[in-house]
């Protein structure tokens, strides 16, 4: 199908990889979109070698993601610029600038190629290979003074520029918009981020495979969705080397991500509304307090209320606590209230008119815009497509339980809260069966952890992209393995950061407070988004 397009071939772990020319790149991927029904570009990844830079696009099908494939463009040393896909792909024009940014890959035809993380004035790219971390930066204070500006007029304009942010409660933390108004209308939005990038992927890189990167992932998104975060990671390096969990360890596993799914899409409820009312109102409250029980069961389980750190290679640190009467006993009373609580949320949100009217039609995004923009989570099944990598990429012990993806078809800001309560109401399904599960396990058979070696060195040149289902969408990484016991390369993809550069194709048009509305049905969290 590629025919001469393709120069040679490549052996990823899950992915077979075709070699491509830097200039047929878009060709390419048009081909296997349009004819192969890769149409979900879920991944960009830089790399530099000695003789070369290198960049991967991992494709996967929005229908059966298990089908997956690389495609591997190198570009000379010296002049490291390769044709863009952000022309097949929308989704490519965030990624590639990232690309560029932290390791210096050019991409020829790139609407808008500059920095996306990091300040224009830096010097080089943090990771490359030639990249002096000891080398103080000099960042001069003309280039960083306030981006707010003294009020001025452009009598030629019938727009408004207006900033939104970096610090201000309708941005979630550390984002910054740039709007331009017409009116009250949106006529153009632009996401400013990079406030909080830690270089999450370098830190990662320089830590063994079998304990020091496990606690970056809670990092990510530090607000509820650590052990979910930990998973991803957990997956991506036992497929690495080939570990096999136990059973009972997976069940722990699964029950505990979903309790964190829960709180997450608690959290995500609350400071929707906040948003939408713009005070502290009872609803924000009642998320808070039942946020806060699935919070307490988690610290039984883990030790720590936030920054879980529970997973490990092979399984989870320990099992779960003693009375385990006690902690099944709480749990069950945590889902038994469930339903009262989530038909009282229904009461007070959805069936409220003026929520309604602000949220039903506004920050729409049709299922190919979507899926252009490599949107997933709720935000993607809240425009009606079924994808969910619990049930289309099977992990964990999600395929033995009895559970329903949500979907709605609505496509607006209504849709995606609705996917959320109804989400949550499965999580406490999955996590019912678990308990059951976990309450009959013989005591002899309760392996908590996989025999995993002390020093992991997966063969070099080994390559894997694995994601799980996150709270915010699909959760990935992709480890390329030198040998070492640390990764090669070490690249994550984050269902916040896809999504949010979306929303200036959801805001277009629309009043600045649906704006805000938007925003908050994306359920950013900026650590995840900036890394």
């Amino acid at each position: 199908m590629l025919g001469d397009h393709v120069i040679g071939r490549e052996t990823h772990l899950n992915a077979e990889g075709f070699v491509v020319r830097p200039d047929e790149v878009a060709a390419t991927l048009e081909i296997l979109r349009d004819e192969a029904g890769f149409d979900h570009l879920s991944m960009v990844t830089a790399q530099d070698y000695e003789d070369r830079f290198e960049t991967i696009y991992h494709l996967k099908k929005f229908d059966d993601p298990t089908q997956e494939v690389s495609v591997v463009v190198p570009t000379d040393v010296e002049n490291p610029v390769s044709e863009t896909a952000s022309g097949v792909f929308k989704t490519a024009n965030w990624q590639e600038r990232e690309a560029y940014d932290l390791v210096g890959v050019n991409y020829d035809g790139h609407p808008d190629m500059r920095r996306i993380l990091l300040p224009e004035t830096w010097q080089g790219h943090p990771l490359s290979s030639d990249y002096d971390q000891d080398k103080p930066q000099i960042v001069s204070f003309d280039e960083h003074k306030n981006p707010l500006q003294e009020d001025h007029k452009d009598a030629e304009s019938d727009t408004m520029f207006l900033n939104i942010g970096p610090h201000h409660p309708a941005t979630h933390g550390v984002l910054h918009l740039k709007t331009v108004l017409d009116g009250e209308q949106v006529a153009d939005v632009e996401p400013d981020i990079g406030y909080l990038h830690r270089c999450e992927e370098q830190m990662a890189q320089n830590g063994t495979y079998r304990h020091q990167i496990m606690p970056y992932p809670d990092r990510w998104d530090y607000a509820s969705a650590g052990l979910l975060n930990e998973w991803a990671y957990a997956r991506v390096a036992e497929d690495l080397n080939d570990i096999e969990v136990p059973e009972y360890a997976q069940i722990i596993r699964t029950m505990s991500a979903e309790l964190c799914r829960i709180a997450a899409h608690m959290l995500a409820l609350g400071t929707f509304c906040l948003d939408i009312y713009g005070d502290f109102t009872a609803i924000f409250m009642y998320a808070m307090r039942d946020r806060e029980i699935v919070q307490n069961i988690l610290e039984d389980l883990t030790g720590q209320r936030m920054m879980f750190n529970y997973f490990r290679l092979g399984g989870v640190v320990w099992d779960l606590p003693e009375p385990r009467e006690e902690f099944f006993e709480k749990t069950r009373d945590f889902l038994d209230d469930l339903p009262e609580a989530l038909e009282e949320y229904h009461d007070l949100i959805t069936s409220n008119e003026i929520f309604q009217i602000r949220t039903i039609d506004t920050g729409t995004i049709d299922p190919e815009t979507a899926k252009q923009f490599g949107v997933t989570g709720p935000v993607l099944r809240g425009s009606g497509v079924d994808y969910d990598l619990r049930r289309d990429d099977p992990y964990g012990y999600y395929d033995e339980l009895d559970w329903d993806v949500v979907t709605e078809d609505g496509c607006d800001n209504y849709s995606r809260l609705l996917v959320r309560m109804r989400e949550v109401e499965e999580s406490a399904k999955i996590i019912s069966q678990c308990i059951d599960l976990l309450e009959d396990w013989p005591e002899d058979e309760r392996n908590i952890q996989a025999n995993v070696p002390r020093t992991l060195k997966p063969d070099p040149d080994t390559e894997v992209y694995r994601a799980v289902e996150g709270a915010k969408g699909e959760l990935g990484i992709y480890i390329r393995s030198d040998g070492t016991d640390k990764p090669g390369r070490f690249k994550i993809r984050s269902p916040c950061f896809c999504n949010l550069s979306a929303l200036n194709a959801m805001s277009k048009g629309e009043y600045v407070a649906d704006l805000v509305a938007t925003l908050g049905s994306l359920d950013v969290i900026l650590g995840e988004v900036d890394r």
